[in-house]
């Protein structure tokens, strides 16, 4: 008889966890009726300013909004340079590309994933060789690692550019004492149901200690909107997050603290178990992940064999990214920092994500390491 298949992600256990409460929260919202930016959209802002240390928080639609919204409000556009990793989810250079400014490619560090200054460095001589200016850094918290911010804010201060963090994978990370959230000019997030917080549907939110940059972000999630929704004084996006959403973060906002505790559990395991068969992941001194993703390097040539067996186990497996984002096909015209990212490159063709979630028991844990083990 074969194992029972393994979750990837498991929000089935964890709404079995949230039970009743849940079925509470999201039926006050149909009785108010206020579903598009109810009072649960004030509430959860809050809570998230008090988790993370920002002082303002502004609930959107999308994990793609809250990194698009800044960009418009700080007027990046056409001629203006924005600097990304090459390993990463597309969204971040799709939002650069969407306000008409240019992604200049980075590569990234061969320990963390995350943007290499080095690379970061040449990204910017290469801009104003291209005519460009440099305006901002984008900095991903990859796989819920935090960044280097105190390497990426040295330069950034050098050569007067922005910060914009894209901790769309990292909400709940930690570095150097603080939260994510708390880094850069601002900051945006996804609420995705796959990720470590995650609502039923599209979600995001922005983070800034910046009083205008703040004003500019209310107004621009709702068409650019001012003294009322039909006052508009700039050019915006309809980027409100529906009210049911928020009232699901704000149930899964009191269990995080002890799913993030889990998730390093499981991770500490794997690390333990692994580190001696794969190249497993590293934590920097000072830094705590919020693990979306457990991501193995291995072999290319054993990969798709590996995926192959442990799926014959029941074990399921992803990989993120197969292609970094200056070779995706619609990304082909924007430069590079260097003709070659070999970092980036490389790690393509070797990175495989294990099951993570904080819902996984000991068992299976167990059995997860084992199909590694036997698979490699």
């Amino acid at each position: 008889m074969p194992n029972q298949n393994i979750p990837f992600i498991d929000l089935k256990t964890q709404r079995k966890l949230l039970g009743t409460k849940l079925d509470e929260n999201i039926l006050k919202v149909v009785d108010h009726g206020a579903y598009v930016m109810g009072p649960e959209i004030t509430e959860l802002e809050q809570r998230l300013a008090d988790y993370t240390g920002a002082k303002h928080v502004v609930a959107c639609g999308s994990g793609t909004d809250a990194l698009m919204m800044p960009l418009m409000a700080w007027g990046i556009g056409p001629g203006d340079a924005v600097f990304v990793p090459a390993f990463t989810f597309v969204a971040t250079a799709e939002v650069v590309a969407l306000v008409g400014a240019t992604p200049i490619f980075c590569d990234v560090e061969e320990d963390s994933f995350n943007i290499c200054p080095t690379s970061l460095l040449a990204g910017i001589t290469k801009a104003k060789e291209l005519g460009l200016t440099p305006r901002a850094i984008m900095p991903v918290d990859l796989y819920g690692l935090p960044a280097d911010f105190d390497a990426i804010q040295s330069i950034a201060d050098d050569h007067k550019l922005l910060v914009l963090d894209d901790l769309c994978q990292g909400f709940g990370g930690r570095y150097k004492g603080k939260n994510t959230g708390a880094f850069g000019d601002a900051g945006g997030t996804s609420f995705f149901p796959a990720k470590p917080l995650g609502c039923y549907g599209d979600g995001g939110a922005v983070f800034t200690n910046d009083d205008d940059l703040y004003e500019k972000l209310t107004s621009i999630r709702v068409h650019g909107q001012g003294t009322n929704k039909y006052h508009n004084v700039r050019l915006g996006l309809n980027a409100r997050m529906d009210t049911f959403q928020a009232a699901v973060l704000l149930l899964k906002l009191d269990i995080f603290p002890e799913e993030l505790a889990r998730r390093d559990e499981i991770a500490r395991k794997y690390t333990a178990e692994l580190s001696d068969v794969a190249s497993t992941p590293c934590v920097p001194e000072g830094y705590s992940s919020a693990w979306a993703q457990y991501t193995l390097r291995i072999d290319p040539s054993k990969r798709q064999d590996f995926a192959s067996e442990l799926q014959s186990k029941g074990v399921p497996t992803a990989i993120y990214y197969p292609i970094p984002l200056h070779k995706q096909p619609g990304y082909l015209s924007y430069p590079s920092a260097t003709d070659q990212l070999p970092v980036s490159e490389k790690i393509c063709d070797e990175v495989i994500s294990l099951p993570m979630n904080p819902y996984l028991n000991d068992d299976q844990v167990d059995r997860i390491i084992q199909a590694v083990k036997a698979a490699l």
